[in-house]
C-alpha cells in the first residue's frame, strides 16, 4: 500500500460540492494532499459558500473550465449525471488525470466510464459514509475516517491504469477509509441489501404514515421518539440523489426486494396465527446482526443510538 505522504495531487476539482464532496475536499485540506482543491457545481451560490467556509479555492459553473488542470476529478454527483459529465471529461481533463466517484451504484458508473479515452483513469468508488444532511455546510473531514471505501476498478491492466488503482486506495487510506477492491456487479448487490433496501423501506414507511387518515398529522410527530423517527432520519436523504440510485440499480434492488417481501409474508403469517416462536427466532437474528454491526465498530452501543437526550442530535 502506498503511504499517505507519497501521494499528491496538484489539483484536485469536486464536481458536485455537497455533503460528500465538500468533506472529501476538507479531508484532502486536511491531510494535504492537494496543493489546490477548486469546486464545480451548477449552483453559483454553493461555488460562494463553500469557498466562504473554506472547502475550495474557488469555483466554476462549467465542467470543461473547472476540470482544467485538475490531476484529481472527483466526481460528486447523482449517479444519474454521470454519463454526462464523462462526456464532457473525455475531451476536457487533462492527460494522465485521475477520475474518481462517491457514487453507491458501480455497474452503471462503469459502464459510463467506458466512454472515456485511455488517456484518463477512472476507478469507480463508493465510500459507504454519509448522513441525511446535504450542501457544503454539513461537510466535515472525518466523515470517512474508520468507514469503509470500495473500489471497483475497471477491466484495464496497463501500467498507468494499474498506479491510479493505487493512487486511489492511498488516497481513500490517507482520510482514515479501510479500503476493499470487488467487482461492481457484487458491490450492488450487497449495497441492495445494506443501503438501498433499508432506504427504500424508509421512504415507502413514511410515505405509508403520511397517508393513514386515522391517524392525524400531528400524532405522527408527536409519537416519533420510536422507531419511527430513526427511518425518518433515513427519509430526509437527498431524493434525486436516490432517485437515481434505484433507476440505476434496479435489478439487484429488485431481487432483494423479491427476498423480503418474501421474508415479510412470513412474519405476516406468524404474526396472523400467533406464532410466537417464530417471531421470536426472527428478532433475535435481527438483535445478533445488531450486535454484530456494533462489534465490528460501525455504530455506537451508546444509549439512544449515541444521541443528546435533550436535543436528540448525535453527540
Amino acid at each position: 500500500m502506498t503511504e499517505k505522504n507519497q501521494i499528491s495531487f496538484k489539483r484536485a476539482c469536486v464536481i458536485g460540492v455537497g455533503l460528500i464532496g465538500s468533506s472529501l475536499a476538507l479531508a484532502l485540506r486536511e491531510q494535504k494532499l492537494a496543493a489546490k482543491i477548486s469546486g464545480v457545481d451548477r449552483d453559483a451560490d454553493v461555488l460562494a459558500r463553500a469557498q466562504k467556509l473554506g472547502v475550495i479555492d474557488g469555483g466554476e459553473t462549467d465542467i470543461e473550465q473547472g476540470v482544467r488542470g485538475a490531476d484529481l476529478i472527483i466526481l460528486s454527483t447523482p449517479v444519474g449525471a454521470v454519463g454526462a459529465i464523462c462526456e464532457a471529461l473525455a475531451h476536457a481533463a487533462e492527460d494522465g488525470a485521475i477520475i474518481i466517484d462517491v457514487g453507491s451504484v458501480k455497474g452503471a458508473v462503469a459502464q459510463a466510464a467506458t466512454t472515456l479515452p485511455d488517456r484518463l483513469h477512472f476507478v469507480p468508488c463508493h465510500p459507504v459514509a454519509g448522513t441525511e444532511q446535504s450542501g457544503p455546510e454539513a461537510g466535515f473531514a472525518t466523515l470517512f475516517k474508520d468507514r469503509w471505501c470500495i473500489l471497483t476498478p475497471l477491466a484495464r491492466s496497463d501500467a498507468p491504469y494499474r498506479a491510479a488503482v493505487k493512487s486511489a486506495e492511498a488516497l481513500w487510506s490517507a482520510i482514515g477509509a479501510e479500503v476493499e477492491i470487488m467487482d461492481a456487479a457484487h458491490h450492488d448487490l450487497a449495497l441492495a441489501v445494506t443501503s438501498h433496501l433499508p432506504h427504500l423501506i424508509a421512504f415507502t414507511l413514511v410515505g405509508a404514515a403520511d397517508d393513514v387518515e386515522s391517524v392525524a398529522h400531528g400524532e405522527v410527530i408527536k409519537y416519533s421518539a420510536g422507531g419511527f423517527r430513526d427511518f425518518t432520519r433515513i427519509a430526509a436523504s437527498d431524493p434525486v440523489m436516490w432517485r437515481d440510485v434505484f433507476l440505476n440499480n434496479r435489478d439487484a434492488v429488485l431481487e432483494v426486494l423479491g427476498r423480503f417481501s418474501e421474508e415479510l409474508a412470513v412474519m405476516q403469517r406468524a404474526i396472523r396465527w400467533g406464532d410466537g416462536k417464530a417471531l421470536e427466532d426472527a428478532f433475535a437474528r435481527g438483535r445478533a446482526l445488531r450486535r454484530a454491526i456494533v462489534d465490528a465498530g460501525q455504530e455506537t452501543p451508546a444509549p439512544n443510538f449515541g444521541r443528546d437526550r435533550e436535543s436528540g442530535e448525535p453527540v
